[in-house]
């Protein structure tokens, strides 16, 4: 019939087009991409002291001016880096805690990963916790990582909770007291051949000392 629409076949087209991003995102998009991937190629090969933002420029294609309206600091193109893979390894830390029914393997298990992730390059580690925790909590990046770092407390807590059978409100204070030796822990040790086994083993010394069992 002349003029007549089909409402359920305009609705998926409109569903279609609104999920298609125009030129300018998917510009903006490649940039970004062409940028963490610079970034993180030189961190990894060099160490984010020994970058600068010049060179992560030059090696994205896109101006000095342009990588600035993506990261305002080293620091927060670190973070835009390591947020993606800290993400991973909390997610693979979730699904290990779920294999063992005793609190302090369930809560090693989880963090295990999670150190890991950071001792891929100790310096970089070490970088992205002080920004982390010293960084503007006003810029995306640093957000992002303040946000991992609040989902792995809830994750040690729920882990409290059903395994030890605590309250919420204590199980978030004693998440955060085992955030805080997880932390401290990443930090201090600083030689890189030290291993993440050796750094796990002395995360779970500190651990046994104030978990309930």
């Amino acid at each position: 019939m002349a003029g007549w629409v089909d409402p359920i076949a305009d609705q998926i087209r409109s569903v279609h087009v609104t999920q298609v991003p125009g030129r300018r995102e998917r510009n903006r998009q490649d940039k970004l991409d062409r940028i963490t991937a610079a970034a993180g190629e030189l961190f990894a090969e060099h160490g984010v002291d020994e970058v600068t933002t010049q060179q992560i420029a030059e090696r994205a294609d896109i101006g000095a001016g342009t990588l600035f309206l993506y990261a305002k600091t080293k620091g927060e193109l670190l973070l835009l880096v390591q947020n993606a893979k800290y993400d991973e390894a909390l997610a693979q830390g979730r699904r290990a805690a779920e294999a063992t029914d005793d609190v302090l393997d369930a809560v090693l298990a989880l963090v295990t990963p999670i150190v890991a992730c950071n001792r891929v390059q100790v310096s970089n580690g070490r970088t992205y916790l002080r920004e982390m925790a010293f960084g503007d909590p006003g810029e995306p990046h640093h957000a992002r990582a303040l946000a991992i770092s609040g989902m792995t407390e809830q994750a040690i807590a729920a882990i409290l909770i059903d395994r030890c059978g605590l309250d919420d409100a204590r199980a978030a204070m004693l998440a955060h007291v085992v955030s805080a030796v997880v932390f401290v822990t990443m930090v201090s040790h600083v030689d890189p051949e030290t291993s993440v086994a050796s750094v796990v083993e002395s995360i779970r010394a500190q651990l046994g000392a104030v978990l309930p069992r």
